[in-house]
């Protein structure tokens, strides 16, 4: 088929043109515990079903690139969505982002499964990159930087600047646009384009006549509530360092560390990097989009009453998502993962305060930024 069908779990009703102030409900969130391992947990079952059923994927499921969850592993529905009917079968396959290889085994698995849906780890700010080249002329809407997992892509460079704004603020969008920057000049030095499994799952999926459905948390959200989370000397260190990584000669982070970290027990992560910098970080980076990953798997409304689900994700959230699967959080909603907007006076007091905080900070790094777009 020339086209697919492309939905996002991300609840339209979110969608409003006011700014939005976000703030997680009180339902909690919890990340797995120390212990959990999905190997241990449930590597042997997936193997046994995997060779059972289709034993020509056995080696992706031996070298730990694809894990198997089945229903009956899952925890039960809420009563409030009694008449959702979750996937029998969620695949998923992990993956490195700057890797070849990752793209040729989602490539195999989804010509093998035929799924009904993909789900992969982009919204729809990011899902420009399944479209891109994956070469070197490849950029971004800016025009400057290569594809990357900050990219600004979608509907033109305005409109992507509109929407990065409209769900996280000023300050969101500067600070992706710096983080994009860096992620392009990684890209470049290890001479890997990103997002290689993406576009593989994309055009695999035109080939099935699967459904492709943007599975993570808008990535606005995610820098907003992460800039929330960090005091304010963190910022400016956060921001300091970037900068000087985006100008240094070579980033901190080598291609020789790069290649280590394609392996199955440290893949490479921006997210994970910043996280372990910055431990206030891991909930929005990582452990909140683990749990929203999760949810558009099994219980987003394009995967109702479907056989079979393929999930495309970073090896570095295959743990987190494994136990979200099988660890249900009760009545969590995708509301609970993507924040409320406040109510009433307080909401116009903190959205004052918010824009004039927001906007020096938000001029201050574009500033910066381009500088660095000048001299680079």
């Amino acid at each position: 088929m020339d086209s697919i069908i492309m939905k996002s779990s991300f609840p339209a009703v979110l969608l409003s043109r006011k700014p939005q102030i976000r703030a997680l409900s009180k339902v909690s969130i919890k990340a797995p515990p120390a212990s959990f391992d999905y190997r241990e947990e449930i590597g042997q079952e997936s193997k046994a079903a995997i060779a059972e059923w289709h034993p020509e994927l056995l080696d992706l499921a031996e070298n730990g690139s694809l894990v198997l969850v089945q229903k009956k592993r899952f925890g039960p529905v809420p009563s409030w969505r009694t008449e959702f009917v979750e996937p029998e079968e969620i695949w998923l396959v992990g993956t490195n982002h700057v890797s070849q290889g990752s793209a040729v085994e989602v490539e195999r698995v989804v010509r093998c499964l035929r799924p009904d849906n993909v789900v992969v780890e982009l919204c729809r700010s990011r899902a420009g990159i399944m479209y891109a080249s994956g070469n070197d002329d490849d950029v971004d809407e800016v025009g400057k930087f290569r594809s990357n997992m900050f990219s600004l892509t979608g509907t033109g460079f305005f409109g992507a600047v509109g929407r990065s704004i409209n769900l996280g603020g000023q300050t969101a969008l500067a600070l992706r646009l710096l983080l994009a920057a860096f992620s392009s000049k990684i890209s470049s030095d290890i001479n890997r384009p990103f997002g290689d499994e993406f576009r593989a799952a994309r055009k695999a999926s035109e080939q099935v006549g699967a459904q492709i459905v943007l599975g993570d948390r808008p990535i606005e959200i995610t820098l907003q509530r992460a800039w929330k989370a960090l005091k304010w000397s963190q910022k400016l260190s956060l921001v300091t360092s970037v900068i000087r990584g985006i100008a240094s000669s070579t980033s901190d982070i080598s291609a020789n560390k790069l290649q280590e970290a394609s392996s199955e027990d440290g893949t490479f992560q921006l997210y994970e990097q910043l996280g372990f910098t910055y431990p206030s970080l891991l909930p929005p980076l990582i452990h909140e989009r683990d749990v929203y990953l999760a949810w558009s798997l099994k219980r987003s409304k394009a995967v109702n009453n479907c056989k079979s689900v393929v999930g495309v994700i970073g090896k570095g959230h295959m743990n987190g998502v494994i136990y979200a699967l099988l660890s249900d959080t009760g009545n969590l909603r995708f509301r609970d993962l993507v924040g409320t907007r406040d109510s009433n006076y307080q909401w116009i007091l903190d959205l004052v305060k918010g824009l004039i905080r927001d906007t020096a900070i938000g001029l201050l790094l574009w500033a910066l930024y381009q500088f660095i777009y000048h001299t680079t």
